[in-house]
């Protein structure tokens, strides 16, 4: 009888330990995040869109933060289909989505840096991070608006140097037909003679 006591027991141990197991495995596994790029690069004035689906056992909190080396922001907070809590930096600027995905528009160079999504459930247990890297590149256009301006006020140079040229020839042309009519004898009278 006190070996089937222990071997109760034993069974009672395990059924609780594996339930306490199955719960926190419950709890870890409560969150998830998923996203198919970390890393995105972009130029000034585009939009990007961080894209993540957010999965929780309960109504999850979502909040997006943003460091670089100089300055760390919050962007916002939500939860979905609850609130929605955006700064007044980005207020104009953020797309919130349910799932967790933020979108941000009009990009400048300033929002090279590291982004944050945290998510954490309801009760405030458990919390998951996820970071993002996006890297916001100048526009090209610019470079080229530089350089059609500088070709522009090249050929203008141009032009001048040419109309300069010609109106050099001219004077010069001017001045070998006067030289000519001031060597020439003015009243020569010239006696003809018989032959």
């Amino acid at each position: 009888m006190l070996m089937l006591y222990y071997r109760l027991w034993d069974v009672h141990d395990v059924a609780a330990l594996f339930c306490f197991l199955l719960y926190m495995c419950q709890r870890a596994g409560a969150i998830s995040i998923e996203s198919p790029d970390h890393s995105l690069t972009r130029s000034v004035q585009e939009d990007v869109f961080f894209s993540v689906d957010v999965a929780c056992n309960c109504t999850p909190t979502i909040q997006w933060t943003f460091m670089s080396s100089s300055v760390s922001r919050a962007i916002g907070i939500w939860r979905p289909g609850v609130f929605t809590n955006v700064t007044a930096d980005y207020s104009s600027r953020v797309e919130a989505h349910d799932n967790g995905s933020m979108g941000l528009s009009d990009l400048r160079l300033q929002d090279t840096g590291y982004y944050v999504l945290t998510v954490t459930d309801e009760l405030g247990g458990s919390s998951k991070d996820v970071g993002f890297v996006l890297k916001v590149n100048e526009v090209l256009y610019e470079d080229l608006q530089y350089l059609s301006v500088s070709a522009l006020a090249l050929a203008c140079l141009a032009g001048l140097l040419m109309l300069a040229m010609w109106l050099l020839n001219k004077a010069y042309g001017k001045i070998v037909a006067w030289r000519r009519r001031k060597e020439m004898p003015e009243n020569d009278t010239t006696e003809l003679q018989r032959l």
